[in-house]
C-alpha cells in the first residue's frame, strides 16, 4: 500500500508539470513619455504542500536616472490555490534607496489565521487576500459580471503586515492601445493607502484583459506626477500571444 501511494503521488506530479505552464508579462514603466523603470508579473503553475497551487511573482525596478534617484528594486511572491485562488504564502521583499523590508507569510483559511515572520500568528477575517492576490481573485470569481459601472466590492487583503478592506471599483470597460494591438478591458480602481506615493488614496487603476483576465496597463496618480505601467511584451512558455 505505501508503494502504490508514493507511486500514485509521483505520477500525480509528473502529469501536474506537463501540464503546466508559465505565462510572463512585461511591463514598461513611464512617467510622461520618459521610461523611468520596468516590471515582470510571472503566473506559473505549481505545487504547494503537493496540491495544485498558482505562483505570481511581481517584480519593479527603476531604470536609469530614475534608478540613480529613487533605487527601487521591489519584489511580490504570492502561491494561491489553484481552485480558491485564496492566497497559502507570501513574500513581500522590498528595496528602495537604503529602506529594506522583508516578510513572509503563510495563511490558514481552515482556521481563519496566518503567521507572520514580523508579527506572529493571529486570527484574520475571513477569505483573506492579499495585495498580489485580491484582483486575480476578484476576475477569477467573476465578481465583475454582477456589477454594475460605478460599483464596488469591500475585500480583506493583508499588505505591509496590516489588514484592512480594499475597496474595489467597476469603472466599466474600455479599450486599451498596447504594443501588442487593442484590448477590451475591464477597469478597476482600488481604494488603498495612499502612504507617500499616491497622491489619493484611489489614484491607482487597472485595465484588465477581458479575454485573458490579465492586467495591460496601470495607471499611477503618484504625488511626483502620473506614472503608467504599460504592457509590451507577453509569453506563454516562452512563446509571444497576443493578450487579446
Amino acid at each position: 500500500m505505501k508503494k502504490f501511494g508514493i507511486i500514485s503521488v509521483l505520477l500525480f506530479i509528473v502529469a501536474f508539470s506537463a501540464e503546466a505552464r508559465k505565462e510572463k508579462i512585461k511591463f514598461n514603466l513611464k512617467f510622461g513619455f520618459i521610461k523611468g523603470g520596468e516590471a515582470d508579473l510571472i503566473i506559473s503553475d505549481t505545487l504547494f504542500n503537493n496540491q495544485p497551487a498558482v505562483h505570481y511573482y511581481l517584480a519593479g525596478r527603476t531604470t536609469g536616472l530614475s534608478d540613480r534617484l529613487f533605487g527601487v528594486n521591489d519584489i511580490y511572491e504570492t502561491t494561491v490555490d489553484a481552485e480558491t485562488r485564496l492566497p497559502l504564502k507570501s513574500i513581500r521583499n522590498i528595496k528602495e534607496g537604503k529602506y529594506r523590508w522583508y516578510n513572509e507569510t503563510l495563511y490558514f483559511h481552515d482556521s481563519d489565521s496566518i503567521f507572520s515572520q514580523k508579527s506572529g500568528g493571529r486570527k484574520v477575517p475571513h477569505n483573506l487576500v492579499d495585495i498580489v492576490s485580491v484582483f486575480f481573485y476578484f476576475i477569477h470569481h467573476h465578481l465583475v459580471d454582477d456589477m454594475n459601472p460605478g460599483s464596488s466590492v469591500i475585500m480583506p487583503t493583508f499588505h505591509a503586515d496590516k489588514i484592512s478592506d480594499i475597496n474595489v471599483r467597476y469603472l466599466g470597460d474600455e479599450k486599451v492601445d498596447t504594443d501588442l494591438g487593442k484590448i477590451d478591458c475591464y477597469v478597476l480602481v482600488p481604494s488603498v493607502d495612499k502612504g507617500k506615493v499616491l497622491k489619493r488614496s484611489d489614484g491607482l487603476k487597472f485595465f484588465i484583459s477581458k479575454e485573458t483576465n490579465l492586467p495591460v496597463m496601470l495607471e499611477f496618480d503618484m504625488r511626483v506626477g502620473a506614472l503608467r505601467a504599460e504592457l509590451v511584451s507577453y509569453t506563454i512558455d516562452g512563446k509571444q500571444q497576443a493578450a487579446r
